[in-house]
C-alpha cells in the first residue's frame, strides 16, 4: 500500500497482516482522490483539516495530506489501528499535523477543540457488512463535525445499504470491485 499521489506520492504505508483492518485498495483511493480533484465542485485540498473515520491504518487521510491538507483527525475505535496512523504519519513527517482520537464513531459527542471541527472533508470507512456507516453519518451531521457544505466519502461493500440523514445528499457513487464508494454533501436543516 502506498500514496498515489502529491507530496509523499509512492511513499509505502505500513498495514497490519489479517483482517482486523481492511486497507482502501490503491485503486479504489486513487479513484476517490481523481474524482475529488476533478469531477466534484468543493473548496479543494489546500489547507484544509480533513477527518478520517474508521481510520484503520490512516491511508485515505493521509492521502489528502499528501495532496494539501494541512491537519488530520484519525478516530478509530481499535488501538492498534490508531498506532498504524501514527507510525505511518511519523514516516511521512507528518506526526505534528495529526490528531488520532480513540473513540466510538457511533456514539459521537462535540468534536474536541484541538480537531478543529468542523470539517469540509471527511472519510468514513467502516467494516463492510454492518450498519456502522448510518449510525456514524449520523452522530457526526448531529454533533458538529461536519461543515455545511462539507463532503463526506462514505466506502462500503457494494452490497450493503446506507441510510443517508436528512441533511445529507448523494451527489456522486461509484463501484469498484466489491467497494462501492458514495459522495454524500452536507445541508442545513
Amino acid at each position: 500500500m502506498r500514496i498515489i499521489g502529491g507530496k509523499h506520492k509512492g511513499r509505502i504505508l505500513k498495514a497490519p497482516t489479517g483482517h482486523n483492518i481492511r486497507p482502501t485498495t490503491d485503486r479504489a483511493r486513487e479513484s476517490i482522490f481523481n474524482i475529488l480533484t476533478h469531477s466534484i465542485n468543493w473548496v479543494g485540498f489546500n489547507e484544509i483539516a480533513v477527518l478520517d473515520v474508521f481510520s484503520g491504518t490512516g491511508a485515505l487521510g493521509l492521502e489528502a495530506m499528501s495532496r494539501g491538507v494541512s491537519f488530520g483527525v484519525f478516530v478509530d475505535n481499535n488501538a492498534n489501528a490508531l498506532k498504524y496512523v501514527k507510525a505511518n504519519a511519523a514516516a511521512l513527517g507528518e506526526s505534528r499535523n495529526i490528531l488520532p482520537l480513540r473513540l466510538d464513531a457511533t456514539r459521537l459527542f462535540e468534536p474536541p477543540r484541538a480537531s478543529r471541527a468542523p470539517f469540509v472533508l471527511t472519510f468514513l470507512d467502516p467494516p463492510y457488512g454492518t450498519k456502522l456507516s448510518d449510525h456514524a453519518l449520523t452522530a457526526l451531521c448531529h454533533n458538529n463535525w461536519i461543515a455545511i457544505g462539507g463532503l463526506i466519502v462514505v466506502e462500503i461493500n457494494k452490497d450493503d445499504k446506507l441510510t443517508l440523514p436528512q441533511n445529507l445528499s448523494l451527489i456522486d457513487e461509484r463501484i469498484y470491485g466489491v467497494t462501492q464508494v458514495k459522495f454524500l454533501k452536507f445541508k442545513s436543516d
